[in-house]
């Protein structure tokens, strides 16, 4: 762990602090917090941030969603649930790379399949609007069925007496659903969401492919990417890299202080 991780956040913390550039390296020197102030008052940075904000928060509520649906799918099959739940899963074992090249290739007007199905000519990769649509999919197709997954989990420790009983009472299945196994699943929920938002929050792959970062999709870390090989600026670039560390760190305090309220609260309703 020191050595994978430990030293290299520390060493991108050090050259944060410099200012560190390929092309001038006889330039290198202590700066302080210049690089961090150069970050923050660029409107890049913000136009960035908030491109992977909105990928991050549409891409994950749309995957809680029907992964909600898949996990009951695969809860309740009755009849071939092994390869009921081995289909499902199949996206999330693609590698990354290739989904974004696949759903690019399927949106390539002349190429694809998706303009010929709906008798259009569209170049979907060319307008903002139209990327992010393209982006967004791509990412709720791959990762998905991982969100599935957690909640199944979830899912498969909720007691079916207490629906059965439920049921009895005189309850619809929506209110089965929504009274009883919802808020029983609350803590899954709340880890799927935050494993699923901290990687959306990282997305590259599949920009980098489709777009790379063109028609204003560019995420923060394709801006770090950018100024770290392609600019070779390494003290603008390690500034974005923690920067990106620290709001990862900020949505994992929001979550988990989240968790551990609803988990005590869960706790003490169990008691009463």
């Amino acid at each position: 762990m020191l050595a994978v991780t430990a030293y290299p956040i520390g060493y991108a913390i050090y050259l944060s602090l410099h200012r560190a550039d390929l092309r001038f390296p006889d330039a290198t020197r202590f700066i302080g917090l210049d690089n961090y102030r150069t970050v923050l008052e660029s409107s890049l940075w913000w136009q960035d941030l908030s491109t992977t904000l909105f990928i991050m928060v549409v891409s994950v509520s749309i995957e809680l969603v029907i992964g909600m649906a898949l996990a009951m799918v695969m809860h309740r099959a009755l009849v071939g649930r092994g390869l009921v739940r081995a289909s499902i899963l199949i996206p999330y074992g693609i590698i990354t790379v290739v989904a974004a090249l696949a759903w690019q290739f399927a949106f390539t007007p002349g190429t694809g399949f998706v303009d010929s199905w709906f008798g259009t000519d569209k170049a979907w990769l060319t307008e903002h609007g139209s990327s992010m649509f393209v982006i967004i999919a791509t990412e709720v197709w791959k990762t998905t069925p991982f969100m599935a997954l957690l909640l199944l989990a979830g899912l498969s420790l909720v007691p079916e007496e207490l629906g059965e009983a439920a049921r009895v009472d005189g309850a619809t299945r929506w209110q089965v659903f929504y009274k009883v196994t919802l808020p029983l699943m609350k803590g899954a929920i709340l880890v799927a969401l935050l494993f699923r938002a901290l990687d959306a929050f990282r997305v590259f792959d599949t920009i980098f492919i489709q777009t790379g970062g063109a028609n204003q999709t560019e995420s923060v870390s394709i801006l770090g990417y950018n100024q770290l090989l392609n600019r070779l600026n390494l003290g603008i670039g390690s500034a974005i890299s923690v920067l990106i560390f620290i709001c990862v760190l900020i949505i994992s305090v929001i979550f988990v202080k989240g968790l551990g309220a609803n988990l005590a609260q869960q706790r003490g309703e169990t008691t009463v």
